[in-house]
């Protein structure tokens, strides 16, 4: 079967997209989590991500960024994936036109490259930004977060979606095991989110 196209894409693809949740926290494969995103069942693939997500009234409701990743299928998992929702959308590009950069993401930044520890549970820290809130209190590489705010951490993944229900300005308390053995408690304020 051969299928038509207009300059080797697709044009003006529309695709169903039931809204199964919201408020949803997506990690992205860089490691970082973005909050309040809508799950739907939209497909989000090159031809059409980044298009609307519209209601029955013809509103934009979100804008269709990442589709979820199925491990054992070795892609994006059908029939799942998320949305940026308008207002977000609407408050970055407002940064966009008045400053020509994203001012505020709303995102709080803790400044590590973090890991899984296989024995024991925790977050390896393996990497640290120079002068960013983790380095300026005290974190470094080679230590282990074991609790944040009183929350047992037991997977790098519990720790940014902790950050990604917090905002820039905010404290957070790490209880850390060192890679000597000692015990800290790093009593970080969270940055802003940098700009990619």
């Amino acid at each position: 079967m051969r299928v038509a196209r207009e300059g080797g894409r697709i044009q003006s693809s529309v695709t169903e997209g039931i809204v199964s949740a919201t408020g949803r926290t997506v990690s992205e494969p860089t490691g970082s989590s973005i909050p309040n995103m809508i799950q739907t069942s939209a497909a989000i693939n090159p031809g059409n991500s980044g298009g609307a997500l519209v209601n029955l009234a013809g509103e934009v409701i979100g804008i269709p960024t990442l589709a979820a990743s199925d491990p054992q299928m070795g892609g994006s998992a059908p029939g799942i994936g998320f949305a940026v929702s308008s207002n977000m959308a609407t408050d970055i590009a407002r940064q966009l036109i008045t400053s020509g950069k994203v001012t505020n993401s709303h995102r709080a930044y803790l400044g590590v490259q973090l890991s899984d520890v296989q024995q024991g549970g925790g977050a390896l820290v393996v990497d640290v930004v120079p002068n960013g809130p983790a380095s300026k209190a005290g974190v470094e590489p080679g230590d282990f977060i074991t609790s944040a705010d009183g929350q047992a951490i037991t997977a790098a993944s519990e720790l940014t979606d902790l950050l990604a229900t917090m905002q820039p300005g905010q404290t957070l308390d790490l209880e850390i095991e060192a890679q000597s053995g000692s015990h800290k408690t790093a009593h970080v304020t969270l940055g802003e989110f940098p700009a990619r």
